[in-house]
């Protein structure tokens, strides 16, 4: 049985390195894991509690809640917008979140990782998406992390995918994410 670990990009643009990173994810699983790119937080409406409503969700929160409650697990992909987490992946948590107390993050693992431009690759974003997604309600693999400086100038000719040390990285990375979200054995 094959672990299901939803990506979500922090990036909407075409060319994202972040997505390139979640794709490269994907292509890199280990054997038993699954790492599907979820489609559409383009289409997510601000978090409003006015429009969330049962009956009369927006679409695009609906299917990234039900995309977030089939998964085993969540890996983000999160870039570093003014030294902190992007709007469209706090968005995205803040749907997750609710109901709350029962959010589609409820005891799920999840980690974060990303690549930025500036020389630490992206940590301050990163540690406020654990942040945001641990209060939540997530099991954030806090120890599960991957932050690549240099994006622009690292990945401006090789794709995530074909970088051989990144792709040892990610596969390991869903590897623990794996082993977090897989079912106990009695």
């Amino acid at each position: 049985m094959s672990v299901r670990i939803l990506a979500l990009v922090g990036s909407l643009r075409a060319g994202s390195h972040n997505r390139q990173l979640a794709e490269a994810a994907a292509k890199h699983a280990p054997e038993g894991a699954e790492v599907v790119l979820f489609e559409g937080l383009a289409d997510v409406p601000f978090y409003n509690e006015d429009i969330d409503v049962e009956g009369s969700v927006p679409a695009a929160a609906a299917a990234l809640r039900e995309a977030a409650a089939s998964a085993d697990a969540l890996l983000l992909f999160s870039p570093e917008y003014n030294g902190t987490v992007t709007a469209v992946l706090k968005n995205a948590i803040d749907w997750l979140s609710r109901p709350y107390g029962a959010g589609a993050l409820t005891d799920k693992p999840v980690a974060v990782v990303g690549t930025a431009y500036g020389q630490f690759g992206g940590v301050w974003a990163q540690d406020e998406t654990r942040k945001a997604v641990g209060i939540a309600g997530a099991k954030v693999l806090e120890d599960v992390k991957l932050s690549i400086p240099g994006s622009v100038i690292r990945f401006a000719e090789t794709h995530p995918a074909d970088d051989a040390e990144v792709s040892a990285q990610l596969t390991e990375i869903v590897g623990l994410i794996h082993g977090e979200a897989a079912p106990a054995v009695a």
